[in-house]
């Protein structure tokens, strides 16, 4: 609990003005008021032992936002394949991008934004391309695609192939899989463009990940892949396809760190001797929350209210509530997790830990950047969705109308006060989408009873030989 004074309260709201943050009481008439909300509500979640997520119809105004948000895939549709540019005005997407596409594409068809024909247009479309798509060395699909030609590229998005990312193509089979439950119409097309693929590099016989580096001309190299958080929400897309993710799928190797009170979880995989950062950020426990309720991928029955991954939903509380106490003691609004910018380095890792530091804002190559530091749009609609607090409500007010009308939503709003970060993106456009649906639908993934292409074919000992299907290793 807070037990801060009327001064205390007054600095940190003072702070968060400055900052630019549109601040909303939601019905305390005192800043002492407010800060007994809190502790009342906190008393109350505890009491009950559920998270208070959004719920209800949208209103006008939640519905003009996720107008506004499918306002950047309008524009950046490419009606030949059915691809949509990651970035703005840039022909290039990952797979990661694709899914979260494919979020807004579910989110704006249930909300009726878009019609039903509309819908089926740009599906059709992109089930023609990914049963045509040329994969990475016969594998699986390469981390980047030209998404007006659907060809394979590089990160300068020249003619090129340079592997696979077991995160992006995990991500991506979570939306494959909503929307063969959700549209069972679409379910051997998607299976089909699924079981082209080769799975033997990418799952070990442990359910470990791993991710795939190669150019032409070389051998291709192998390396595992995830942190805690992306690496267990990642593997449950396989996990939905019946594969096994035993090893991925287990929070081990964690440690604590303890900030502001709270006991942080972070991987404890040393990043020096491995070469890959163990950022602690908010984007993957959200997308876990609002697209598969913190859930097991076999769980097909539970309430909304009801988690059966118990550690996640635990580890997911702490990502919330240690950014919320950062913000009373420094009156900073924190939604922190990884975003794009307009200029170099165009990508950092804004994180509540990272490579031995809390608070940590580093590029890909683990350079210092604080200046770069961030309220993430995604991250902050993401903690409203999950948490319905009077925290979250300052972060939805500090937020909600930062967009363009004619681009949409834009990535975030600096921290140090310098403005708003001047790019758009599939991803965060994709992330607001789905939070939106989630309030008015819950978890995003609904099960059919229906059989379908693909587990016809795992049944069927005569097919997908040689490609490490479940059950076929």
């Amino acid at each position: 609990m807070y037990n801060r004074s009327r001064l205390q309260f007054f600095i940190a709201l003072m702070l968060s003005m400055l900052l630019g943050a549109c601040i909303h009481l939601d019905g305390a008439t005192t800043i002492e008021d407010y800060g007994e909300k809190i502790v009342d509500q906190k008393s109350s979640i505890a009491s009950a032992g559920i998270r208070p997520g959004r719920r209800g119809k949208l209103s006008e105004k939640e519905l003009n936002m996720a107008r506004i948000a499918w306002r950047y895939f309008e524009n950046n549709y490419q009606p030949k394949t059915g691809l949509v540019n990651a970035v703005n005005n840039y022909p290039s997407v990952t797979m990661w991008d694709l899914a979260s596409y494919l979020g807004g594409l579910v989110s704006v068809r249930e909300l009726k934004i878009i019609t039903k024909k509309q819908f089926d247009e740009r599906m059709i479309a992109l089930l023609r391309t990914l049963n045509n798509l040329e994969l990475y060395r016969g594998e699986v699909p390469n981390k980047v695609y030209h998404s007006k030609t659907a060809k394979k590229v590089d990160y300068t998005n020249k003619p090129g192939e340079i592997g696979y990312s077991a995160l992006d193509i995990g991500r991506f089979l979570i939306w494959m899989k909503i929307i063969k439950e959700r549209y069972p119409e679409f379910a051997g097309a998607i299976d089909k463009s699924i079981f082209r693929w080769n799975f033997c590099h990418i799952l070990d016989e442990n359910g470990t990940m791993f991710g795939a580096h190669g150019k032409k001309g070389k051998p291709t190299k192998y390396v595992q892949e995830g942190r805690l958080g992306y690496e267990e929400y990642a593997a449950k897309g396989f996990g939905l396809w019946g594969f096994n993710t035993e090893r991925s799928s287990k929070p081990e190797p964690y440690d604590i760190i303890k900030l502001y009170g709270h006991q942080i979880p972070y991987d404890s995989r040393d990043p020096r001797r491995l070469r890959a950062h163990n950022y602690v950020v908010t984007e993957s426990y959200v997308l876990d929350g609002i697209e598969l309720n913190w859930d097991l991928p076999t769980d097909e029955t539970s309430a909304d209210n009801v988690h059966s991954v118990a550690w996640m939903v635990d580890f997911a509380q702490r990502i919330y509530e240690v950014q919320e106490a950062r913000y009373f003691h420094s009156g900073i609004l924190t939604a922190r997790t990884e975003h794009q910018l307009a200029s170099s380095p165009y990508f950092v890792y804004d994180t509540i830990y990272t490579d031995g530091y809390a608070w940590n804002t580093i590029t890909e190559s683990g350079k210092y950047v604080p200046q770069y530091s961030a309220i993430a749009l995604k991250g902050a609609l993401g903690l409203w969705s999950l948490w319905e607090t009077p925290y979250t409500d300052l972060l939805f007010n500090a937020v909600s109308d930062l967009y363009d009308e004619e681009k949409g939503f834009y990535e975030g709003k600096f921290e140090n006060g310098k403005g708003l970060i001047n790019t758009f993106t599939s991803n965060n456009n994709g992330i607001i989408l789905e939070t939106l649906l989630y309030k008015e639908q819950g978890k995003l993934l609904k099960f059919n009873d229906l059989d379908s292409f693909w587990e016809k074919m795992l049944d069927n000992e005569f097919q997908g030989q040689g490609k490490c299907l479940p059950g076929k290793r």
